[in-house]
């Protein structure tokens, strides 16, 4: 991160907003142009779950493909002028130095905090945001992979993340959370009694993306609600951000399909990080279009400040 900033001092700094259960420090970079007029803003984070090494590999490829396109690229160029990408390569930065130990912690999945139990540690933090915590998808028992914590946004993490982008979230426009795997693109909401006001237009742009990243490699990605594709799960960060009002809210599972599961060769890094960037663009793409399109901004932006209100409220 460090390095990155160094090399691209005029779009790149680094931003601390937290510190984990062990006490390091969480931090972003905060990618864009500096400019007079406010801006909007993209979220990006990586490794929420410490196993699934693929997702950091991804935001650190996200970040490089960014800055280099930004030189030639006419369409980069302009997002970088109107908003500002927070990218966080690792958030759970104490499980997954963890699964780097040895062999018997290779697939650990929670944070590091001790639990209410002896000898019991970790929460899964993508159980542990405050949308619909603890009804679905979740354990109370703190030796369970997904279990939700004591109370909702327990875990100094979470809260991170609750507190940086929620204090900021009317400049948010896209809400992206990378993990693995299952080649999944999943939209709010987790708990199957819920929709999103916006839900088939979160659909059809999920599609979309899906569409980009076949064309790439030709790998299929599956588009839908966690109930609808996967399995129904409350408490996470995709979900607590679209009930935020931030309108494009999405999780990335990448490769695979279980063949490798966690432990992804390193062959297919980089082609799994390619076909995920076309997605992840084509969603940002579109979230910036919806914003910033000419002569029809103002109008808009009005009537997109109008809708998520209704769908806010409505919810």
């Amino acid at each position: 991160m460090n390095q990155i900033v160094k090399d691209h001092p005029d779009l790149v700094t680094r931003v601390e907003y937290g510190k984990t259960y062990e006490k390091r420090t969480i931090s972003l970079l905060k990618i864009g142009l500096n400019t007079e007029a406010k801006k909007k803003a993209i979220w990006m984070d990586c490794g929420i779950h410490a196993r699934e090494w693929i997702a950091p590999a991804f935001c650190q490829y996200f970040v490089n493909q960014i800055l280099q396109s930004y030189k030639t690229d006419a369409k980069m160029q302009e997002m970088m002028k109107n908003v500002d990408f927070y990218v966080t390569p690792v958030l759970n930065i104490d499980g997954y130095i963890y699964t780097w130990k040895d062999n018997t912690t290779r697939l650990w999945r929670k944070n590091r905090s001790l639990g209410p139990s002896p000898d019991c540690y970790g929460t899964d933090l993508n159980r542990n945001f405050d949308a619909n915590w603890g009804t679905v998808g979740v354990s109370f028992n703190c030796s369970s992979n997904i279990f939700c914590g004591t109370n909702a946004t327990s875990e100094p993490e979470a809260q991170a993340v609750t507190y940086f982008v929620g204090t900021r979230k009317d400049d948010f426009l896209c809400f992206l959370t990378i993990h693995s795997y299952g080649q999944l693109l999943l939209l709010p909401y987790g708990h199957p009694n819920y929709t999103a006001s916006n839900y088939e237009e979160l659909m059809k742009v999920g599609q979309d993306a899906a569409e980009a990243i076949k064309k790439v490699h030709g790998q299929n990605y599956r588009v839908g609600t966690s109930p609808d594709v996967l399995y129904p799960n409350s408490g996470s960060s995709r979900d607590w951000a679209r009930m935020q009002g931030i309108p494009f809210s999405y999780t990335f599972e990448l490769r695979d399909n279980g063949t490798f599961g966690f432990q992804l060769p390193e062959d297919q890094i980089q082609p799994a990080c390619e076909e995920a960037y076309s997605g992840a663009l084509h969603i940002i793409t579109y979230a910036h279009n919806q914003i910033y399109s000419g002569a029809v901004a103002v109008t808009a932006v009005t009537l997109w400040t109008l809708l998520l209100a209704a769908g806010v409220t409505l919810m």
